[in-house]
């Protein structure tokens, strides 16, 4: 069976993908340490700069190449995919970016801090970056349907997973028997908590500014989407 389908982006994409989690994971993980050093704010700042270098690059490649490979399936042309698409993209962004987090130590405007959250959407699910990178994956790999989709998927798919172990990992060691708490009273799985009587959800949580942010910035990319398109080929990586 020919394999002509498989292009080398396939292994350059899945080299970007573990550079970035190297990268992200590693600097995560180096966070106390660096803290120490320079102190929160200066390595928020190094973490981004780092994390957001390696993304830019991730994101350019991926547009540039998403329809590399083999077309495993065929579904734009069907009524109602593009709609299914954009409302799994959408639902996805609200889980990667929960208005749990405090957007100005983000930004390192405030002094950045390791919180230990049980709030909002923590209360569906403990990892939503996860959760939500699995529903983008999810769209996006119906939507374009080739084998170089697939792969990228499973690449981001897989270091989502390995996040909830280190981010779990992380906690446990600065929260210790608080965290375990928690961990018992939250789920991985999406409502799974709720479903077993373990957390309940507050509305009132979700009526917060960062959510209005994140809504227009669905919008914003809705309208920019195909901007960045061109822009990107005009890269030519």
């Amino acid at each position: 069976m020919s394999l002509d389908w498989l292009t080398p982006s396939h292994f350059i994409m899945l080299g970007l993908l573990l550079s970035f989690a190297i990268a992200h994971s590693g600097l995560a993980a180096l966070r106390p340490w660096g803290e120490s050093q320079i102190g929160p704010r200066l390595y928020r700042v190094f973490f981004a700069l780092v994390s957001l270098s390696l993304a830019v690059v991730l994101i350019i490649y991926f547009f540039n190449h998403r329809y590399d490979g083999k077309q495993l399936w065929q579904l734009q042309g069907i009524t109602g995919i593009q709609t299914i698409v954009w409302l799994l993209s959408a639902i996805s962004f609200l889980f990667l970016y929960p208005a749990t987090f405090n957007l100005l130590e983000v930004a390192a405007i405030q002094k950045p801090e390791v919180h230990l959250f049980e709030s909002g959407i923590i209360r569906v699910t403990r990892h939503p970056q996860m959760v939500g990178q699995i529903i983008w994956c999810v769209a996006h790999t119906l939507w374009v349907g080739t084998s170089f989709m697939v792969v990228t998927s499973i690449g981001l798919i897989l270091h989502h997973l390995f996040g909830v172990w280190h981010g779990d990992r992380r906690l446990l060691a600065r929260y210790g028997t608080a965290f375990e708490a928690v961990k018992a009273r939250t789920s991985v799985i999406p409502f799974q908590a709720i479903v077993q009587g373990k957390q309940t959800l507050k509305w009132q949580e979700f009526l917060r500014p960062a959510y209005l942010g994140v809504g227009g910035f669905v919008l914003l990319f809705w309208w920019a989407h195909p901007i960045l398109i061109r822009a990107t080929n005009s890269v030519g990586w």
